[in-house]
């Protein structure tokens, strides 16, 4: 997803499940921040570098593709876009490797999306707007993985749009940098086939590039990992259930739903906005933000202010180091910190090592990234892990 629905939307979302202008304002800034809080970004703030919940693509261009490498683009990709949907998922007549590959293969409903929402309760905002980002996430990147993988997330000729008059056509992938995608033509930029299982090129829906973002979009493709049985992805419909499924969450995190529970979505709190909500998601176009920001302004009567990366790193940097941790951003790197942690150790305890190894900070004490530590200290002895 892009900044329309992880800042807009989400706004939208947060304000319909009862938060106050100003919250919802501050959650849709940290989901959206998710996009942008890269290595490069932390190390100008001099913050904690394993706080990182993106890579910039020269960052991914230069990045190791050894074991250690690997284990660290898994660490965040597959806590903050590709949410694993079924880290038990039956694998038949496969490799360990390939049936681990297979099991970090994004999807909604699985149950480190309740573990993500549940941890979230109770914590800060920037939390609830990681949390959201991830929910949204399952819903675009549903059926890739956050782990480079030719065998999972490549695309090849066939690939089709399944058009709203009922008709489809073949869709051209090119990797020309810099040109924007052609909707009314289907040609969207991808990146460049590499046959190599575990090139950056293959991470994620890389090589599908920005499609999968796009709320308007329906299509079926052929994946080798699926048995070479075809899947058929509906955007729009996927893309309400995020939404509704927000709301329902964000509710949750308010203290209005006692439980949170998987496959809900509060379709009734939407309703009096749906025809809108259904407008935005099917019209044709590569940047809904002006759309999803004038139903929010429609739906809390104030302005939405618009996205700014830099908004509150002065903030950061003016503080001490004692008071860094209360500041926006810093709340923001130990909700990031902790989500990143315990998604890496519901990989490793299921007995699979991409995301590298896990340790249980309340039985085994500190051990490894030194960044850790600050998440160890917020959390006082809690269940933490690395």
């Amino acid at each position: 997803m892009q900044m329309d629905f992880h800042y807009y939307a989400t706004y939208c979302a947060a304000k319909l499940a009862g938060w106050s202008h100003e919250d919802s304002l501050a959650i849709a800034y940290s989901a959206q921040f998710v996009d942008c809080c890269s290595r490069t970004l932390l190390s100008g703030l001099k913050a904690p570098l394993s706080a990182a919940t993106t890579q910039l693509q020269l960052e991914l261009m230069n990045a190791r593709t050894d074991l250690v490498g690997l284990q660290d683009i898994t660490r965040i990709w597959a806590s903050f876009h590709f949410l694993p949907g079924d880290l038990y998922a039956p694998v038949k007549r496969a490799s360990r490797l390939y049936k681990d590959k297979v099991r970090l293969i994004c999807g909604p409903n699985g149950a480190l999306l309740k573990d993500t929402v549940e941890a979230a309760r109770g914590g800060s905002l920037q939390a609830a707007g990681v949390a959201m980002h991830v929910l949204a996430d399952t819903w675009a990147h549903r059926y890739f993985a956050g782990t480079p993988s030719l065998v999972v997330n490549n695309t090849d000729f066939w690939f089709y749009e399944l058009l709203p008059d009922g008709g489809e056509r073949p869709v051209v992938f090119r990797h020309s940098p810099g040109s924007p995608d052609d909707v009314d033509q289907g040609v969207y930029n991808g990146s460049i086939f590499q046959n190599s299982e575990n090139s950056i090129m293959n991470l994620g829906h890389g090589r599908a590039g920005h499609l999968p973002d796009y709320s308007f979009i329906r299509y079926r493709y052929l994946p080798a990992w699926g048995g070479y049985e075809e899947i058929v992805k509906d955007n729009p419909a996927d893309y309400h259930c995020a939404f509704c499924q927000m709301i329902y969450a964000l509710r949750y995190l308010r203290g209005d739903v006692p439980v949170f529970e998987t496959g809900c979505y509060d379709t009734q709190t939407a309703a009096p906005w749906d025809a809108a909500i259904r407008r935005i998601l099917e019209k044709r176009q590569p940047d809904a933000c002006a759309d999803w920001k004038a139903l929010g302004e429609a739906i809390s009567g104030r302005e939405i202010e618009d996205f700014e990366l830099t908004r509150y790193q002065e903030e950061y940097r003016q503080a001490s180091d004692a008071e860094k941790d209360d500041t926006f951003l810093g709340r923001f790197f130990l909700a990031a910190l902790a989500q990143k942690s315990m998604v890496t150790n519901k990989i490793f305890m299921s007995g699979n090592l991409l995301a590298g190894f896990s340790v249980d900070y309340g039985k085994k004490g500190f051990r490894g990234i030194r960044d850790f530590v600050k998440l160890v200290e917020a959390q006082r002895g809690g269940n933490a892990h690395e």
